[in-house]
């Protein structure tokens, strides 16, 4: 299959025989680039969802809408494209892929089981947490699995870089941490809302024990052994709420075991055999940006100027329209 069809059939804009626009918004020299086109990324990327199982809101528009495990392959492929996509495609198909997310999020509003009150993908907060708990993700699992800790330069840039990358959602971007104690207060001030629910704990075994009759049989058996990497980089008190915990033994085995396996993957076709497998969406963007096939323009430009060039009215009205109503009304989910 092409890869224009298998995007398509996705349901992403991205056509991986169309030429890149641009380098995007970050750029082939950054920090972002070498993190999000790192095999770590698929680790983190595993975290990412078993971190934002503690949000109540989020996993309750999960059980609403069902798409997790009626079509897992497919929602772990377009979900992970579009973080791609944002980090290292070009402009074009980033704002594109933006445009799709945020009407597919319009769709997905109900009640939280809990507290009773609405929730809305789209709203702010919501996408302020999925967006944040994604970037940390992807670094911690790099620092920790990967080439190691970023230098300080490179690490302000990479937070610089989440601000912009944020621009692509309904989130106000001034709301976005720029470093890396701002992302710890984040964090804290989240941690009250949190819980552990049965929605929580689907969602989580979902994303780290795959079931093997709906999911592809190789990921759910790599996902399987990835877990264990997973849980030794969360934080102890969501493993003591949420009962997903191991020994300190096993968080200190785990360590150079996962090291070496993520280094032997770092090989091109190495990577983008993995892609094939695990996402297969996420292949021409990775292969368009790492083989250093140069853009249509040799430019790096901003998210308001892709906006402007490719970008829907209607869709810029939404995202304006749920900023404002952030700094005007109360909040419609729990954050």
């Amino acid at each position: 299959m092409s890869e224009r069809r298998m995007l398509a059939n996705r349901g992403w804009p991205f056509d991986g025989d169309r030429a890149r626009e641009d380098h995007g918004f970050f750029g082939p020299d950054s920090p972002t680039w070498r993190v999000w086109t790192s095999p770590t990324a698929l680790l983190g990327f595993q975290r990412s969802i078993a971190v934002e199982a503690f949000d109540p809101f989020l996993t309750a528009a999960v059980s609403d809408t069902q798409g997790i495990y009626t079509d897992p392959m497919g929602r772990l492929d377009s979900t992970l494209t579009y973080f791609t996509i944002v980090a290292i495609g070009d402009s074009r198909a980033a704002i594109e892929s933006s445009e799709v997310l945020q009407k597919v999020h319009a769709r997905a509003t109900g009640s939280e089981p809990i507290s009773g009150r609405r929730y809305s993908a789209n709203d702010p907060d919501s996408q302020l947490w999925i967006h944040l708990t994604g970037w940390h993700s992807v670094l911690k699992c790099y620092e920790k699995y990967g080439p190691g800790p970023l230098s300080p330069a490179d690490e302000d840039r990479y937070w610089a870089d989440c601000v912009i990358a944020a621009e692509l959602q309904t989130c106000d971007p001034a709301t976005v941490p720029t470093s890396r104690d701002g992302v710890r207060q984040y964090f804290a001030e989240q941690r009250p809302r949190l819980c552990w629910s049965e929605n929580a704990d689907r969602v989580a075994r979902q994303i780290l024990y795959p079931p093997y009759d709906t999911t592809n049989r190789l990921v759910a058996l790599a996902a399987r052994r990835l877990s264990p990497a997973v849980i030794a980089t969360l934080p102890r008190w969501m493993r003591c709420l949420s009962g997903l915990d191991q020994s300190r033994v096993t968080d200190a085995a785990i360590v150079p075991a996962m090291k070496a396996a993520m280094a032997s993957t770092r090989p091109l076709p190495i990577r983008l055999r993995l892609a094939d497998i695990v996402a297969p969406s996420i292949r021409p963007v990775w292969e368009n940006a790492l083989r250093g096939r140069p853009p249509l323009r040799d430019e790096i430009v901003t998210p308001s100027e892709a906006r402007q060039r490719y970008g829907s009215a209607a869709i810029r009205d939404i995202a304006r329209a749920k900023r404002n109503a952030a700094h005007t009304g109360p909040a419609q989910t729990g954050s």
